[in-house]
């Protein structure tokens, strides 16, 4: 018989074990040695030990289910309890039972990491679905259209929550997003209509336009080509390629019109330019007849500058009131001249002035009078009043002495 502290073999070649509740048969052996016997079980023993070892290094290391870490204990235990093996299988057994211990925990550990990341993956598609419904009342359709596609990529990367909720929050969020791409269909649809209108008003815009361009009605034309633009403006945008094709043919409408008046006006410009010239000279050469001395020959003299004025032209609209305004001023010279003359000649003039004079120096020795017999007969203030009156009218004696005086004395 051999034996060792786990194991023995008995007479017949029967194989035992050791175990906390006795011994155990393992099987017989009947080819050999009884020590080759034990070393046969003990390898079987080994291998255990190895399996076991394996098995607990991927349940701490490796995302190994809790439903395969049991399959693979039960069976491990199974071997275990069918006692094929020599060695301490009371120890194999407590270790399995702590591998146990530790796949339950593990199972704990996961069950609450996932609850824990099924609540955060709510709480983050209840957070897509806020933002997407908020998204989907908004204007900013670029921007707003970019970020729901994100939110779409968002929402495939979380774990998906219990069919009924997961299904409610993907309602919300789809309808969100529906909301939106109909509101913006609806607005660019709107908005093409208008663009539409708009191509319209601009096509005849443009061809009013381009019957203009050959006007040579300046004034009237540059002024309706300013009503046109401001139609223009005031009609909105076209389509891109519409708008940017009729703006060209509508500015080069344009164009030709301001290019012609432009050429017209230079040329004008100039001519204006040389008539201020002339005008210039003109001007200087009449105002050498001021002051006036001999007015017959002046107001020749003017007459003849005032016939070469009136054949010259327009000069530029800037330049034209002062060079006019020296014209004017001595025409109003010559025109004073003139009056003063007449004055001197008229008889009849003469003859009221003289006369006007003559009535008021009487009423003037009239009132020295009357002052001097009051102050004779000590009346002070009837004189002092009527040497008041006396002052006036010697003023008004003084002026028609001096306008008689122009008279010739």
């Amino acid at each position: 018989m051999s034996s060792d502290p786990w194991g023995r073999v008995d007479e017949t070649g029967t194989v035992y074990v050791r175990t906390a509740e006795g011994e155990k048969v393992v099987g017989s052996w009947q080819a050999g040695t009884p020590e080759e016997a034990l070393a046969y079980f003990e390898r079987k023993y080994e291998g255990l030990v190895v399996e076991i070892g394996l098995l607990e290094r991927r349940v701490r290391t490796t995302d190994l289910s809790a439903k395969d870490a049991t399959t693979a204990i039960d069976h491990l235990r199974q071997q275990v309890e069918e006692h094929h093996a020599v060695g301490d299988l009371d120890a194999l057994r407590t270790r399995l039972d702590k591998l146990v211990a530790t796949v339950e925990s593990r199972r704990e550990e996961r069950k609450v990491a996932k609850a824990k990341q099924t609540d955060e993956s709510k709480h983050a598609k209840e957070a897509l679905v806020a933002e997407a419904e908020e998204l989907a009342q908004s204007d900013q359709w670029r921007s707003a259209g970019e970020r729901l596609r994100a939110l779409v990529d968002t929402w495939k990367g979380l774990p998906r929550l219990d069919r009924k909720s997961d299904d409610e929050l993907w309602h919300r969020f789809s309808h969100a997003r529906s909301a939106f791409s109909k509101r913006r269909k609806a607005h660019f649809a709107s908005l093409d209509a208008q663009r539409e209108d708009a191509r319209k008003v601009k096509e005849k815009l443009v061809a009013e336009a381009e019957s203009l361009s050959g006007s040579t009605d300046w004034g009237p034309t540059a002024a309706r080509y300013r009503e046109l633009m401001a139609d223009w403006k005031a009609a909105g945008r076209a389509q891109r390629e519409s708008e940017d094709e009729l703006w060209n043919r509508f500015r080069g409408a344009q164009d030709v019109f301001f290019a012609a008046r432009g050429e017209v006006f230079a040329e004008r410009d100039a001519e204006q330019a040389e008539n201020l010239k002339l005008k210039e000279e003109l001007a200087e050469e009449a105002e050498k007849l001021v002051p006036v001395t001999d007015l017959k020959a002046a107001r020749a003299a003017f007459r003849s500058v005032n016939e070469r004025w009136e054949a010259i032209g327009h000069v530029p609209r800037d330049a034209r009131p002062k060079v006019e305004g020296r014209m004017h001023a001595v025409e109003r010279a010559i025109q004073e001249s003139e009056e003063a003359e007449w004055r001197r000649t008229n008889p009849e003039a003469r003859a009221r002035a003289a006369g006007l004079t003559g009535q008021l120096q009487d009423a003037v020795d009239k009132l020295q009078k009357q002052i001097d017999t009051a102050r004779a007969a000590g009346q002070d203030a009837k004189a002092d009043k009527l040497a008041r009156e006396l002052e006036g009218r010697q003023a008004l004696l003084d002026q028609a002495l001096k306008g008689l005086e122009e008279f010739g004395g």
